[in-house]
């Protein structure tokens, strides 16, 4: 009988010192739970403000030199941008999407019918550009914007802001802005042509129409700042290709 009592008191005191080491666990594992949760509420605001102060270094980084009316009115879109459409986006028609901008401009500038495309109403009197039906079909066109990027810089320029102002802005960075493949494309081009002793310029017009004309509906002119800026920075990061010393 003493035994038995001697058993069961040492297994309830082994009991008891299991719930305790378990209790010491579970504690130690919500406590550890609970940090975790804050370095994770931590990681989550910083991403949070990371990603705000992103898109507003975008803005920021958004610096088309032309404005929405000075690319139509030196000259674009063979004069048949704005023209009365059918959007395979929003399926309505549209028509005089231009007149809320109180442009001064004749119509023969803005909403000449496609197969009307005037080029020697372009600046630089070449055609460039593709079809609306092109730009749906890859599904480059928004509810937003459904004449395209040049109508979306026409409303954010006019003070708009809408959902698609960063993927909008990352397009026109990757064609004109610092790092822009058109833009520098276009220095190449001009450094190649002066590497062969020929007479030529940032402003030498002869150089790329076509790359000149695209830029321009981007809203962006080649200056002699920009120009010399990314030569300087060919020559610092040894970029050889069309730099001259």
């Amino acid at each position: 009988m003493i035994l038995d009592k001697r058993k069961k008191t040492k297994k309830i005191q082994n009991n008891k010192k299991n719930i305790h080491i378990l209790k010491k666990k579970s504690n130690k594992k919500n406590k550890t739970d609970s940090k975790k949760i804050k370095t994770n509420s931590k990681k989550n605001k910083t991403i949070s403000k990371k990603n705000k102060s992103d898109k507003m270094d975008l803005h920021k980084q958004f610096k088309p030199n032309l404005t929405p009316y000075q690319v139509m009115k030196m000259g674009s879109f063979g004069g048949t941008y704005y023209r009365p459409i059918k959007s395979g986006v929003t399926h309505k028609d549209l028509k005089n999407q231009h007149k809320k901008y109180n442009w001064d401009l004749p119509n023969n500038m803005l909403t000449l019918p496609f197969d009307k495309y005037d080029i020697s109403i372009n600046k630089y009197k070449v055609k460039v550009g593709t079809t609306l039906d092109f730009w749906e079909s890859k599904g480059w066109i928004t509810k937003y914007d459904p004449y395209g990027w040049f109508q979306w810089y026409c409303n954010y320029h006019s003070g708009r802001r809408c959902p698609d102002d960063e993927r909008q802005i990352k397009r026109w960075s990757r064609l004109a802005g610092p790092k822009g493949r058109f833009k520098n494309n276009l220095i190449t081009l001009i450094l190649k042509k002066k590497a062969k002793g020929e007479k030529t310029g940032w402003n030498d017009e002869t150089v790329s129409p076509k790359i000149r004309q695209t830029l321009q509906h981007w809203g962006y002119k080649l200056t002699k700042a920009d120009f010399d800026k990314e030569v300087e920075r060919r020559k610092k990061t040894k970029t050889t290709v069309g730099v001259f010393y």
